[in-house]
């Protein structure tokens, strides 16, 4: 009968054991992304700062977020201006308040962009039916103030900002009993720049114009809208002139600040009778109840 071998045992004083060998851990493989020592000022803003490298290059989700960003921005500038639509959204016919589509001299987007001149224009057919309308309306009172909604360069940023801005606007017109706002039909300007908000204002007979209007889009604000503000508005104002609120987006400047930023703006523009250089916001000074309604105070909130 034969013996089977015995496995071979060492020992250290100890009972015998079967003993495995040690497991070495593999050295950590280096980053495949290096991150930036100032990546911590991120938390101030929505620009591309602090995003690293991979070797001497962009890293490949920072790559693609900028790509995707870009795609945004020019989808933002070529969406059509659902002008129909939008009436529907900020129903301003159930709110009381009558619209009217118009168009720029640039008859189409292609032309719009190439053509600048032309889209701070009216088209013959839009001032044709301006005049019919102060034909047919014949307002007992001249209108203190036009609300102009145009493209611009993001349809995507009036199409999801001017229905809330309007609504917070029209609230705080509401507190000047003493002295209202009598407001001309909301204009919807197609293929629109905000000289083009001074024409319509001009032939309504308008004190004042405000123009809601799609930004040009950034690489993280597609959606940003921009306010200008004329005082006796006519063909041939310069930005001089004009009083402009911008950034206005959910992560920007919210509409119920904006809204009460121009509130005070309008007014002061009354009182004085002009807008423009002349004419500053100085709200967060000269009314410390601003801040309690949480309206931006000159900038300084984000330190806080």
């Amino acid at each position: 009968m034969s013996q089977q071998p015995v496995p071979a045992t060492f020992t250290t004083g100890g009972p015998a054991t079967d003993s495995p060998a040690p497991v070495v851990p593999a050295p950590n493989p280096p980053a495949l992304v290096t991150p930036a020592p100032w990546s911590t000022l991120k938390r101030f803003t929505d620009a591309r700062i602090a995003l690293g490298r991979a070797g001497h290059s962009l890293p490949t989700a920072a790559h693609l977020d900028f790509q995707l960003a870009h795609a945004q921005a020019r989808d933002a500038v070529h969406l059509p201006f659902d002008a129909a639509g939008l009436a529907l959204e900020l129903e301003l016919e159930r709110a009381g308040l009558a619209t009217l589509r118009l168009h720029s001299a640039a008859a189409d987007r292609n032309t719009y962009l190439q053509r600048p001149d032309l889209g701070r224009r009216l088209s013959a057919p839009s001032r044709q039916a301006l005049g019919q309308h102060m034909d047919q309306a014949r307002p007992l009172v001249p209108y203190d103030l036009a609300v102009v909604v145009a493209d611009g360069l993001s349809a995507l940023a009036v199409h999801q900002n001017a229905v809330p801005f309007i609504a917070a606007l029209r609230e705080r017109l509401a507190l000047d009993a003493q002295a209202p706002w009598h407001l001309a039909p909301v204009a919807l300007v197609e293929q629109g720049r905000v000289a083009a908000g001074d024409e319509v204002g001009q032939a309504l007979g308008a004190g004042a114009v405000v123009v809601l209007i799609g930004e040009r889009p950034g690489l993280s604000s597609p959606d940003s809208m921009g306010i200008y503000l004329s005082w006796a508005p006519q063909v041939g104002l310069t930005d001089a002139q004009r009083n402009c609120i911008s950034n206005v987006r959910p992560a920007g400047l919210g509409v119920e600040a904006a809204a009460e930023k121009l509130h005070y703006l309008l007014r002061r523009a009354r009182s004085l009778g002009l807008t423009g250089v002349a004419l500053k916001d100085d709200s967060a000074l000269g009314d410390p109840g601003l801040a309690a309604r949480g309206a931006p105070q000159l900038g300084l909130d984000v330190w806080k």
